[in-house]
């Protein structure tokens, strides 16, 4: 065991039911039982991630999930520590191991008091609406998921070429941003309401850069060539229908790859839609099946 990898059971004990998570009924006869974990990641940038596999040693295929961002310092310091706890519970019932950061500056890490001089370290703003940098901070969550990868595995904990990067929101974008790259041991990414730039000042369907929105997704498609999976919602009011066409269009006519898909409406803001276990039957046979064409 290396000396410096740092965990925290009694952390998840506070926060999980239990550490052994019977299946489901519907996912009784295919599903393996699972164990969820909360790590504290000695990446560059230090987090804390919640981890749920399958029993045993492995190594698994791994399943990174990013989450969205908040410009809002008090609500990043409320942040769940897991985010999508159903969503990872289904990849891990499935073999998968699971890992969902908690961001920097998120949550434990949140430390913002501007007048004593202390910012915590969060890199996600976009800058001003009127030059709104997409790129870069897509890019720098991007970076953490490249951390994360080889973290595990050096840790002998998955297999280095069988990774899935799931990403809702700002999480998305930043999947989408890794596509760029080409990671080699990437062989799918999946999108939920990925995007940046949403519903400014509160406001539904009011994006900080629409058209440099598409302009910057139409870049990262210049180079991406990893097999992705987006699913955007009809009552999503930070990426409407529209706005996620278009991010769609300029991303594959770049030359990405992406089947979309637009999910009916879901409850009264469809932008979450992952977060919520109703959600599962909805997505999930999509999932599966783009899977299977990539394994």
């Amino acid at each position: 065991m290396r000396q410096h990898r740092l965990r925290t059971f009694a952390t998840a004990a506070l926060l999980l039911l239990g550490m052994i998570a019977p299946a489901r009924t519907e996912d009784r006869d295919t599903s393996q039982r699972i164990q969820e974990e909360i790590w504290a990641l000695p990446t560059p940038l230090p987090m804390f991630a919640y981890l749920v596999r399958p029993l045993g040693d492995g190594p698994f295929p791994l399943v990174i999930m990013n989450h969205g961002v908040s410009l809002n310092a008090r609500d990043r310091s409320f942040f769940p520590l897991v985010e999508f706890r159903d969503a990872a519970m289904w990849f891990a019932r499935r073999g998968y191991l699971v890992v969902a950061p908690v961001g920097t500056g998120y949550g434990a890490a949140a430390i913002d008091i501007p007048e004593r001089g202390l910012y915590g370290p969060f890199f996600s703003k976009i800058g001003k609406c009127t030059n709104p940098n997409f790129l870069d901070t897509g890019l720098a969550v991007a970076q953490v998921d490249l951390w994360i990868i080889d973290y595990m595995a050096a840790e002998k904990r998955t297999l280095p070429k069988d990774v899935i990067v799931v990403g809702q929101s700002a999480g998305g974008w930043a999947a989408i941003a890794l596509s760029s790259l080409n990671p080699p041991q990437v062989k799918a990414i999946i999108t939920f309401a990925a995007g940046r730039g949403g519903r400014v000042d509160g406001k539904p369907n009011n994006n900080c850069g629409p058209d440099r929105l598409v302009e910057a997704t139409g870049m990262f498609g210049h180079t991406s060539r990893v097999p992705m999976l987006w699913f955007y919602i009809e009552n999503d009011t930070f990426f409407g229908p529209a706005l996620s066409k278009r991010m769609h269009e300029a991303f594959t006519r770049a030359g990405g790859r992406a089947e979309y898909h637009l999910l009916p409406p879901f409850g009264d803001e469809g932008h979450f839609l992952i977060g919520s276990p109703d959600s599962i039957p909805t997505w999930s046979p999509l999932v599966e099946r783009f899977l299977d064409k990539v394994r």
